[in-house]
């Protein structure tokens, strides 16, 4: 878990749509637009991200360095050469890590202020 020294601290909570865009890029490189359609399927349709919303947050991401672009092209005569592809980073993997537990904190408390039974 960060200490209190770490960068992560500083970047948490995480806004909804570039967790669930580090999550999608824990898989593997994927530019904006396939970003988006995996965020779509991820959540059955419920963020669907516009073109703003999206560059904003890959934009953001690039600056705190959640994010780096990638010069790897999947295949080169296949892929529209205007694409920008992204991958996590070390500090994305540890600011997305550090998220889901604080979300998982979060559900705990929910449960036990609602009386709810606890999820597995």
């Amino acid at each position: 878990m960060p200490g209190s020294n770490d960068p992560v601290d500083a970047l948490l909570p995480l806004p909804l749509p570039c967790f669930h865009m580090l999550l999608a890029l824990m898989e593997g490189e994927r530019h904006g637009y396939a970003l988006k359609r995996e965020i779509l399927r991820r959540t059955g349709g419920k963020l669907n991200l516009g073109s703003g919303a999206l560059y904003g947050s890959i934009s953001k991401m690039l600056d705190q360095g959640l994010i780096e672009e990638s010069e790897e092209r999947p295949d080169p005569h296949l892929d529209d050469e205007r694409r920008r592809y992204y991958r996590i980073t070390q500090l994305g993997r540890r600011a997305a890590q550090a998220e889901a537990i604080r979300l998982r904190q979060l559900v705990r408390l929910a449960e036990d202020s609602l009386g709810l039974p606890e999820t597995a």
